[in-house]
């Protein structure tokens, strides 16, 4: 935009502009496709769902649950956040250098800051990773069986930070994603429950 220069100090500040407005269309365009491969995820199988191709929706049928939508969710959220972040990042800091400014300090600056909230936050950051990985590998979903060291329960809701989950007593646990470590799930594979142990007699006891 070379156009612009002899405009002097105005001419830097429209380029600004553009760059800011051009990003906003750019995060706009991302979005856009985030909200499209997510509503496609969760719509399933549509290519299975033309006419011709009846006969195999009982079989696909088992697969449109509320589980693979929050998969969808989870995910496309997890996308748009960090689309947003990088986009407007990168357009205030070319923003910023076309005003003229130096922006070497501030991205020093930036790098102690994001040092400090990562050390502060760190919990958190790691909540929201295995989160993620949970719901990528799908190791548990909406309406599995898990067991949480010594938690039994019925999957609610899965989410980047916390997994809840209600007991057979009706109670809702909420589990940080962070500090699970192992996690069973009877709804996969062939879960066999142990035999109940019968209650001792009068005559045992005595």
């Amino acid at each position: 935009m070379t156009f612009l220069t002899p405009l002097g100090f105005g001419g830097q500040v429209i380029m600004a502009l553009i760059i800011l407005v051009g990003a906003l269309l750019l995060w706009l365009v991302v979005r856009y496709l985030i909200a499209r491969s997510v509503a496609r995820v969760q719509n399933g199988y549509s290519v299975f769902k033309k006419p011709h191709f009846k006969w195999a929706q009982p079989a696909l049928r088992p697969f449109d649950s509320a589980r693979r939508v929050q998969r969808a969710e989870t995910i496309g959220g997890l996308l748009s956040s960090v689309a947003a972040v990088t986009i407007a990042v990168i357009a205030i800091l070319m923003a910023i250098e076309t005003l003229g400014f130096n922006i070497g300090p501030i991205l020093a600056s930036v790098g102690i800051v994001g040092i400090a909230i990562g050390f502060g936050a760190r919990e958190v950051i790691r909540d929201a990773f295995l989160g993620f990985f949970i719901t990528i590998e799908d190791q548990y979903g909406i309406g599995d069986t898990i067991e949480v060291g010594d938690t039994v329960g019925v999957v609610q809701s899965l989410g980047l930070r916390i997994t809840r989950m209600v007991d057979e007593h009706g109670a809702i646990w909420y589990v940080r994603n962070g500090d699970i470590t192992k996690v069973g799930n009877r709804s996969q594979g062939d879960y066999v429950a142990p035999p109940a142990v019968p209650a001792a007699t009068a005559e045992d006891r005595a």
